[in-house]
């Protein structure tokens, strides 16, 4: 009953909140369809934050038809690994190389000047970008949205940019340099330059970004309509603050208060249907770190509920803002030669657990005062962060969330339409694919790749494989069978139907960490731990991701900053 009354009050809602946007659609002229002769656009569209069961097509309860008619018209990937956070992602899946070998190690925020080359937060100038290999075969080039592959030193002024979108392939960059923004008072660059708050009554970011997404490829069209197009479109959307127009909270405010435990269990039977997972997979029990519903009181259960309405919101707010980018291909007469992925770039937001309101991450409001004003939840005066076992619901039916080696930090939703190659369109494909495999994917279906030298320059080895056959074929094999992982200290290597994991103690050698091994063919959810059943294999995986670190430059291992910070805050 829900999901027929959520659709419909989507599309009366995307009607009326069309507006400027509508205008604009419809002021563009009626164009012919490109020739099968010019090389297809990419529109490659970046989710934050949102965990592999927060999408309607991957089971979740939440509405999100424009994200779904995607996974309709092309195919679903269900075991896409990523790095467990935003910028080592989005490096990876921009340079076709591991995070680690081009300076992601974690986010750039507090790099600094000096820093060993795999922290540097500085994507170097060898390893070419997705944006200028693509603009050297002759594509215009469009990056909206949220950058932070930039160190927050660096401010756009001229010799202190080399890491901002125009210095990096992009022809256009409207958006925010680091890695989380307000909805409403958002801290934006046109190209280089700061711009003032755009906020006014009914000013929303990510109806913003829409707009210029579409009205940046508009004016490609009017000027250079020879040239294919590129667009890089990072939404905001589910990273905190939790901000949406009250009315699509609204469409949830009843459906949460059932609880995360009851929510976890209708996406995992709902996933089963689908047939996203196997019919005899196991559900992982509830973490310690994280209660049980029913042992909440009357109050929290009412405030956490709204919080996880908020969230649904949100993302059925940022599902109508990619409706309208859709929208536009199809009236300018370019969806047939469009290609379009969407993923997310890491599992979802474990970063609270007992919710931010007024401030994120620096918040102290007390659960009272929540209850107290819980009807401004994502208005402009919330920053909100919602309660970290609603990111484990996110994450169904695997393990963790956002930040943690577990494949609920890994592995995300990402989809991908080809239109004219897929003979099975609505599918699923469980070839791993990783996100230094997109890159080198996308280059080959334009034609080009990745230049080996640029200006005389030897390019840094691209990790990454095309993973195309998989698109055109479930039956082809993955692109490679072996990728490590390593994030503030915590490890895991996964080479064919074998994973293993170590989470590290601070301030004790790396050689004392405890390893998990998990058949991830047999038991995709990592549930049942076999290294001591099987010693020698759990050692053959040891072995293999020093082999893999050292490779891609991952050692010497060391505690930061960053690991002790997560250690504190989220180790149980």
């Amino acid at each position: 009953m829900y999901f027929s009354k959520a659709k419909t009050l989507f599309w009366m809602t995307t009607c009326v909140g069309l507006g400027a946007s509508a205008t604009l659609i419809h002021a563009q002229p009626q164009r012919t369809p490109q020739t099968a002769a010019k090389k297809p656009n990419i529109v490659v569209i970046a989710l934050d934050d949102v965990g592999f069961a927060d999408l309607g097509c991957y089971g979740s309860e939440i509405a999100t038809p424009s994200i779904d008619s995607i996974a309709k018209h092309g195919v679903r990937y269900t075991n896409f690994q990523t790095k467990a956070i935003c910028s080592p992602t989005r490096a990876a899946l921009l340079t076709g190389r591991n995070n680690q070998t081009v300076g992601m190690e974690d986010l750039p925020d507090q790099a600094r000047p000096g820093a060993p080359p795999r922290s540097t937060g500085i994507i170097p100038a060898n390893a070419e970008m997705l944006s200028e290999a693509l603009r050297s075969a002759g594509y215009a080039t469009f990056a909206v949205g949220k950058w932070h592959l930039t160190p927050r030193y660096q401010d756009g002024k001229p010799g202190n940019n080399s890491t901002m979108p125009l210095q990096r392939g992009f022809d256009l960059f409207y958006g925010y340099k680091m890695g989380w923004t307000d909805q409403y008072h958002p801290e934006l660059f046109d190209g280089n330059s700061p711009v003032p708050d755009p906020y006014h009554p009914g000013y929303y970011l990510a109806e913003d970004l829409a707009e210029h997404a579409v009205s940046a490829m508009k004016k490609s069209q009017a000027e250079h309509p020879e040239k294919p197009m590129f667009l890089y479109l990072a939404f905001t959307f589910a990273h905190t603050p939790l901000q949406a127009p009250k009315e699509y909270i609204d469409h949830y405010k009843e459906i949460y208060q059932k609880g995360w435990d009851v929510i976890r269990e209708e996406r995992f039977a709902r996933q089963k249907k689908m047939g996203i997972i196997p019919a005899d997979v196991k559900l992982p029990p509830r973490e310690a770190g994280d209660p049980s519903w029913n042992s909440l009181t009357d109050q929290q259960k009412r405030v956490y509920a709204r919080f996880m309405a908020t969230y649904a919101g949100y993302i059925e707010h940022g599902d109508a803002q990619i409706g309208k980018v859709l929208a536009y291909l199809k009236v300018a007469g370019i969806d047939k030669n469009t290609v379009v992925v969407l993923f997310s770039d890491n599992g979802a937001a474990s970063e609270s657990k007992t919710g931010s309101f007024h401030h994120a991450y620096l918040d102290q409001t007390s659960l009272a005062d929540m209850d107290a004003h819980l009807d401004e939840l994502g208005g402009p005066t919330t920053q909100p962060l919602y309660q970290r076992p609603w990111a484990y619901a996110g994450g169904t039916p695997f393990r963790r969330y956002k930040l943690w080696p577990y494949f609920g930090g890994t592995r995300t939703p990402m989809m991908i339409d080809y239109p004219g190659h897929i003979r099975d369109a609505g599918s699923f494909r469980g070839q791993m694919v990783d996100a230094i495999d997109v890159a080198p994917t996308l280059l080959q279906i334009a034609g080009t790749q990745f230049h080996k030298t640029v200006n005389g320059v030897e390019q840094i080895p691209v990790a990454g494989k095309s993973f195309l056959a998989t698109i055109t074929s479930a039956g082809a094999a993955a692109p490679r069978s072996v990728q490590f992982f390593e994030m503030r200290g915590n490890r895991a290597i996964l080479s064919g139907d074998w994973r293993a994991v170590a989470m590290h103690k601070m301030n004790t050698p790396f050689d004392q960490d405890r390893w998990q091994l998990f058949n991830v063919k047999d038991d995709p959810t990592e549930s049942t731990d076999l290294a001591q059943e099987y010693p020698k294999k759990l050692q053959e995986m040891k072995d293999l991701w020093q082999k893999e670190a050292e490779k891609y430059g991952d050692l010497p291992m060391k505690e930061t900053q960053f690991s002790r910070g997560f250690a504190d805050a989220f180790l149980d």
